[in-house]
């Protein structure tokens, strides 16, 4: 307990001198001070970790140096001392902020207790900030790297969003990986709310059943495996973000409890008749065409509008030029740094096959592409092979799989389409035609086609071949 500063602040000369005494042989540096004026000079040299302040003092009330204390650090624990004609005070100085209150006469025990809990309390709220500071400092939108167009526009409009205090939904829209949760991160980070609550709800992985009571919390005895009331998380977003990823997968019951939410800034826990009201900015993502699914009535049309006041569409990898180059040299320092590798380069041909890549996993999946090199590497150069741009083949055990750019030499020379037939429909017809020979068999046909079997997923979808 040593170094733990205790300011006791009291006009009642005998209690004080007690109370520092008993602290002081449990660890506790304590200083006395006999009324208000005197406390709030002892703050600037003493720095206590705890406060205990009498309710009645001279000249200044104990509300006041509550409110004194408040200002000049919010962080410092202020426990109020109160006689028993006075609770009414020390409820208000609650209300206000104090940490608790203890009854006249002073059990010195319970003294002790409190200013225990009250250091903790403050020790905790200390490593919360660090933390939180240290988190927003690495999600800004100095990791959001790209110097295509298209890519800095989005991140253009984001800074704007990011720097509104009353900022409406906001809806990310995007395939996979193409970054929309890290632009989320962004937004928070960059604007005044940094220091609130993050509060993140994959929306897959929660089923319908559990959905609701996960959002908006429930009451002690709501069903039966309720034995304590629980916080929902928009709740436990107060103050800050409330990020919904992959929105459109929320079940259609659980889609008009959520748009009340966000119309009427309010929630009720399930099992209870109060509404708490809540101070939360929305942020949305899905990879899914939510157009499509309001006309197919699988996601709400009120809640789609209500959600996409503002939308951000963030570009395709593939979309984005030599943003791959600017990502990978990105990576390869972060790699290098977090296996203490020493790659420094690509060679010519792994930063051609880098960039004519069609990147179905977008920035994702080309971060564990050169996460997977740089563990592997063996020198200061990457190569094409060190890259393993691999088709995910049905190989037994043992049998090598062949990267898509060493395979590629091995296949036949490709036919080009008859003279006037469109290149598009013509591709589309030999896919379909492999998927045929295939059996429908994805990694058969990705293997016939000498393509990876993420390279036959996108295309398709391009071409509107896969449901």
């Amino acid at each position: 307990m040593s170094g733990s500063t205790v300011l006791i602040v009291d006009d009642e000369h005998t209690l004080a001198r007690s109370a520092r005494a008993f602290l002081a042989d449990h660890g506790y540096e304590a200083e006395v001070a006999g009324t208000g004026e005197q406390a709030l000079e002892l703050l600037k040299t003493v720095q206590p970790d705890v406060v205990f302040a009498d309710v009645r003092l001279p000249g200044m009330s104990g509300l006041d140096l509550l409110k004194r204390i408040r200002e000049f650090d919010p962080l410092i624990p202020v426990i109020m001392l109160t006689a028993y004609g006075s609770i009414e005070g020390a409820v208000a100085a609650v209300k206000l902020g104090a940490f608790d209150y203890i009854k006249k006469p002073v059990d010195l025990e319970e003294l002790k207790l409190l200013a225990d809990r009250a250091r903790e309390n403050r020790l905790l709220k200390q490593e919360l900030s660090y933390y939180r500071r240290r988190a927003t400092a690495d999600v800004g939108f100095g990791a959001s790297l790209g110097e295509s167009p298209a890519i800095r526009a989005v991140l253009e409009r984001a800074r704007q969003i990011a720097a509104l205090d009353e900022t409406p939904p906001v809806l990310l829209t995007g395939e996979t990986g193409t970054g929309k949760g890290l632009l989320a991160r962004a937004i928070h980070a960059s604007g005044p709310r940094a220091a609130k609550p993050f509060i993140e709800v994959n929306c897959t992985a929660l089923p319908a059943s559990l959905m609701e009571a996960e959002l908006f919390g429930y009451e002690r005895g709501a069903f039966t495996d309720a034995k304590e009331s629980k916080t929902g998380l928009v709740e436990a977003a107060e103050g800050g973000f409330l990020f919904l990823d992959e929105i459109g997968d929320v079940d259609l019951s659980v889609q008009g409890k959520l748009l009340r939410a966000i119309e009427e800034r309010a929630v009720r826990r399930v099992g209870s008749v109060r509404e708490r009201k809540i101070d939360v900015r929305i942020i949305a993502a899905t990879n899914r065409d939510l157009d499509r699914a309001v006309r197919q009535e699988r996601f709400r049309k009120d809640l789609y509008f209500r959600l996409a006041v503002i939308v951000l569409e963030l570009p395709p990898l593939r979309a984005r030029g030599e943003d791959v180059l600017l990502l990978t040299d990105h990576y390869v320092r972060l790699f290098n740094a977090k296996y203490g590798k020493v790659v420094r380069e690509l060679s010519a041909a792994a930063r051609d096959l880098l960039r004519s890549y069609p990147w179905p996993g977008n920035v994702r999946e080309l971060s564990h592409v050169i996460e997977r090199a740089v563990l592997w590497s063996r020198g200061p150069t990457l190569e094409v092979e060190h890259l393993s741009l691999t088709s995910p083949t049905d190989a037994g055990p043992g049998e090598p799989r062949e990267s898509a750019a060493v395979a590629a030499p091995a296949a036949a020379a490709p036919r080009l389409p008859p003279q006037g037939v469109d290149l598009g429909q013509w591709e589309k017809s030999v896919i379909e035609q492999a998927m045929r020979e295939a059996g429908g068999n994805q990694t058969k046909a990705a293997r016939r086609l000498g393509i990876s079997r993420d390279t036959l997923r996108y295309r398709l979808r391009k071409f509107g071949l896969q449901p």
